[in-house]
């Protein structure tokens, strides 16, 4: 089998889906690429069982076959070759590679294309129409917030759940929770589903910068999305989400109103001064004024800040880890956000002060104690 392509596009097209490829897989051949032509079309997988992501693109070839081909060093070959045409010559008898370009020739061992695991298909499947912005925009605002203990399987990933209103979105580790909803993706079929990170994390680096339809597929066990000519297909976390509703107060009489910038940049000088461990900050509100502090009494250093803010409801005084507001601050993009409090012991809301038409983004925090300084 021969083919003819050229080695920016391939390049292109094989980084867009190397990140599944793992250093160690449990299959051995999960370290290839898997090529596959048909009709001058190469169809280009990789896979580590979980996750597996495919793509296309034209070459020249007057017979169909395949290989797999080790994904490290056919990346870095490409990755160190100018612009030009390359040629494959592959032996179908010993499943050697020869890549032929302007500047020599490389001969790398391939493997029976056969041994390849093969790639689940999605049937009768539940199919939601959505664009690369809100996809994207559905990940950047959740996948931080998702938990990395794998003996709670089910916080590892990103819930989703469609309604026939609405598409919510949620993220928790157990120290903060993020709910992000849409009303302009929704399902006549009320379902819910839980995607792992990795897979998200591959979409998001995936996804074009252009607004492109994206088809999500899904059934019991898979997900399916496609988008321009990638393909990615997981699998799903089969467990039992928490009830993340019971968890959010209702009844926070106390709300304030600051400027997102003052109060990130704030938090983040403030936080240098916190204690490595906690990261423990104190907010402290008393009328129209926000005074932000922390020490760390293992060094004797201290920091306090005072910022000017719109508050409705009692003084109050309450302690937050600070990496975990300054994260959630980071990923929003409003001007002015709002902080909900019930009780210095209790959760702890973040809103954007104006929410966007088609989306409801709400963030909680649970409070750390607070030290017994002054």
């Amino acid at each position: 089998m021969k083919f003819i392509v050229s080695s920016s596009a391939l390049l292109k097209q094989l980084s867009s889906i190397n990140g599944v490829v793992t250093t160690n897989p449990v299959v051995p051949i999960l370290e290839n690429f898997l090529f596959e032509i048909k009709d001058s079309e190469l169809t280009i997988t990789a896979s580590d069982l979980q996750t597996s992501m495919m793509t296309q693109l034209h070459v020249e070839a007057k017979e169909d076959g395949n290989i797999a081909v080790p994904a490290r060093i056919l990346i870095e070959t490409l990755k160190n070759l100018p612009e030009q045409p390359v040629t494959f010559s592959i032996d179908h008898d010993t499943y050697a590679v020869e890549i032929s370009s302007d500047n020599g020739r490389y001969r790398l061992a391939g493997e029976n294309a056969t041994d390849f695991p093969k790639i689940p298909t999605v049937n009768n499947a539940t199919t939601v129409d959505m664009s690369t912005e809100v996809l994207s925009s559905a990940i950047s605002n959740t996948i931080f917030a998702t938990s990395s203990d794998e003996l709670r399987p089910a916080m590892t990933g990103v819930y989703i759940n469609l309604s026939d209103t609405n598409t919510t979105f949620v993220a928790t580790d157990g120290h903060r929770l993020i709910r992000y909803r849409r009303v302009d993706i929704a399902s006549p079929n009320s379902t819910s589903l839980i995607i792992p990170r990795k897979a998200l994390n591959l979409l998001k680096t995936t996804l074009p910068s252009e607004n492109v339809p994206v088809t999500v597929e899904f059934n019991q066990s898979n997900a399916y999305f496609k988008f321009n000519n990638i393909k990615m297909i997981c699998r799903l976390i089969d467990e039992r989400y928490p009830d993340y509703e019971n968890v959010i107060p209702v009844d926070n009489p106390n709300r304030m109103n600051i400027d997102r910038l003052e109060l990130l940049g704030s938090l983040r000088r403030i936080a240098i001064y916190a204690n490595k461990t906690t990261h423990q900050v104190r907010l402290k509100l008393t009328g129209s004024e926000l005074m932000i502090s922390a020490e760390d009494l293992d060094f004797s250093n201290e920091a306090n800040e005072r910022l000017s803010c719109d508050h409705d409801g009692e003084d109050i005084e309450i302690g937050f880890n600070a990496k975990f507001l300054v994260e959630m601050l980071n990923n929003l993009s409003c001007k002015e956000v709002s902080l909900r409090f019930s009780a210095p012991n209790r959760a702890g809301l973040i809103l954007p002060a104006e929410q966007d038409a088609n989306e409801d983004i709400l963030m909680l925090v649970m409070p750390v104690m607070l030290n017994n300084y002054v």
